[in-house]
């Protein structure tokens, strides 16, 4: 659970945004869509659950812990930051339109 994981690494990660050319602090017992807008880099969203997937993303490097995903997506890279939760440093670029 992200609340292990958080308790067992100290719970904080790098969030590498490379298209930003910046990296922020994403925790492990928050999603990071939550790491993004605390830290105040703009990302698409709207329902925050996984339902829309206006926020998803391409995962670039680095292993996550998510839900709602589908089987698909995650083999193309895919990743939905709104219920993913890091597990440790990761690479995340911007859906394309």
């Amino acid at each position: 659970s992200a609340a292990q994981i958080a308790q067992e690494t100290g719970g904080v990660f790098a969030l590498h945004l490379p298209a930003a050319g910046t990296t922020v602090e994403a925790s492990a017992d928050a999603s990071l869509l939550q790491s993004l807008l605390r830290a105040g880099q703009p990302w698409p969203a709207s329902c925050r659950n996984g339902t829309c997937r206006a926020c998803i993303g391409q995962l670039q490097a680095g292993p996550f812990h998510a839900v709602r995903t589908l089987p698909e997506e995650k083999a193309s890279g895919a990743v939905l930051p709104c219920v993913a939760c890091p597990t440790s440093d990761v690479v995340l670029t911007a859906p394309v339109d």
